[in-house]
């Protein structure tokens, strides 16, 4: 039996009352540097890369026979060219525009479907099609698009255009500087339309 200290009068145990310790309420985040680590590791090499997008281009087909005149040779029935310029505007006309005496229609359209540029590379190159049926162009020619970015035309509508060609099935076409002759017909175009 515990004895009991009565010299102070209560009924209390020997040696006085031990006081309940206060435990701390920090929490250690140590562990939860780790985990973070582990978590980053583990997306890291789960995680896809996200593969590089790439274009595939057609380069020319090389003939070592060809004579220097012949490697130019583009008829203007078989010919278009595309004007790229600012707005989104897409300009274009029959032929390469090589008669200064006869300056070529100029067209404007814009990427948008229904219609737009899709509708008239469709358009010529059944109306190549058609000249090749009837005699009036060799058998082994195609629709030649000449495509003529302007300073002021987009990278966007750049490749919207080198698209167009593949889904539109034409397999001859080049991307050719703009000449000063083009810009101005591009000029006197918008001009005649109420400015740019």
């Amino acid at each position: 039996m515990a004895e009991l200290d009565t010299s102070s009068g209560g009924g209390h145990k020997k040696g006085g009352v031990k006081k309940g310790k206060k435990l701390s309420t920090r929490v250690d985040l140590t562990p939860m540097v780790d985990l973070g680590f582990l978590l980053i590791t583990f997306f890291i090499f789960t995680t896809t890369m996200s593969k590089p997008k790439t274009m595939e281009i057609n380069m020319p087909f090389k003939d070592e026979n060809m004579k220097d005149e012949e490697k130019s040779q583009v008829p203007e029935s078989a010919a278009l060219t595309i004007l790229l310029s600012k707005n989104h505007r897409v300009y274009y006309y029959e032929g390469i525009g090589s008669d200064p005496a006869n300056p070529p229609k100029l067209e404007v359209t814009t990427f948008k479907t229904p219609g737009g540029i899709r509708q008239v590379l469709i358009d010529k190159k059944k109306a190549v099609e058609d000249l090749v049926r009837a005699g009036r162009l060799k058998s082994n020619e195609s629709v030649t698009v000449l495509i003529k970015p302007d300073d002021n035309s987009t990278y966007e509508d750049f490749v919207d255009i080198i698209d167009e060609m593949p889904i539109n099935g034409i397999k001859k076409y080049a991307v050719v500087d703009i000449s000063p002759v083009d810009k101005e017909f591009i000029a006197l175009t918008e001009a005649a339309n109420g400015g740019g």
